[in-house]
C-alpha cells in the first residue's frame, strides 16, 4: 500500500460511512483520485461500498492501522505538531463541557435535556463557543503549518460557527450535518490516528 492509498483509507475511517466526495474534502485529494483508490481497494476487499457510500472492511481496518507508524513517522517526530496537538487536547476538554451544557441544563436542581426554547441560554453557549474557537484557531493554524490538509478543518469549523451565530443552531452539534461538534470530533479522530493515541472517554 502506498501513501495515497493509506490516506484514502484514513479518510474513510474518519468519515466512518460516507460518499467519496466528502472523503476527498477531508483529506484534500481530488475526487477523481479518491474514486480510483476506492475502486481498487474495494476490489481488494479493504473497502465495502453500499448505496454509494463506503466504509472499511475488517481487513481494511487492519491494513490501515498497520500503516500509521510508517506513513506518519515524520508527524510523530515533529515538535511543532505535537505541541499544537497537546494544546488541542486542553481545548478539547473545554469543548466537551460546552457541548454537555448545550445538550442538557440544570433546572430546579435537576439536569434536563435542553429543548432550546430559551434563546438567551443558547446564545450564551454559542458566545462561549466563539471564544473557544478564537483559541482553537491558533492551534489549527499551527497544525496546518505542518500538515496543510488540516486547513480544511479550520475552514469548515469557522463556517459551522458562523452559521450557528447567525441563528441556525443545528450547526452547533447536529450529527447529521458538518456541525461544529461533528467536525471537531472528526478532527480529534484524525489527530489520534496519525499520532497513534487512544481516545480518552
Amino acid at each position: 500500500m502506498n501513501k495515497i492509498e493509506h490516506l484514502v483509507l484514513h479518510g474513510v475511517a474518519i468519515k466512518k460511512y460516507a460518499e467519496p466526495d466528502s472523503i476527498s474534502e477531508i483529506i484534500a485529494l481530488p475526487s477523481e483520485t479518491v474514486e480510483k483508490v476506492v475502486e481498487s481497494t474495494t476490489a481488494r476487499g479493504q473497502i465495502v461500498s453500499v448505496g454509494g457510500k463506503v466504509t472499511l472492511s475488517p481487513a481494511g481496518k487492519l491494513i490501515l492501522a498497520n500503516g500509521y507508524s510508517r506513513f506518519y513517522a515524520d508527524i510523530r517526530a515533529n515538535e511543532e505538531f505535537i505541541n499544537a496537538y497537546e494544546r488541542f487536547e486542553k481545548i478539547n476538554v473545554e469543548l466537551k463541557a460546552l457541548i454537555t451544557a448545550w445538550q442538557v441544563r440544570p433546572i430546579g436542581g435537576a439536569t434536563i435535556a435542553n429543548d432550546h426554547s430559551d434563546k438567551g441560554y443558547d446564545d450564551k453557549i454559542i458566545d462561549r463557543l466563539g471564544e473557544l474557537h478564537e483559541r482553537a484557531e491558533q492551534v489549527l493554524a499551527a497544525l496546518s503549518d505542518v500538515l496543510p490538509r488540516m486547513q480544511v478543518y479550520r475552514d469548515k469549523l469557522m463556517t459551522a460557527l458562523e452559521r450557528a451565530e447567525d441563528g441556525a443552531i443545528e450547526w452547533v452539534s447536529d450529527a447529521k450535518i458538518e456541525s461544529y461538534h461533528t467536525l471537531w470530533f472528526e478532527l480529534h479522530e484524525d489527530l489520534l490516528c496519525m499520532l497513534g493515541h487512544e481516545r480518552q472517554e
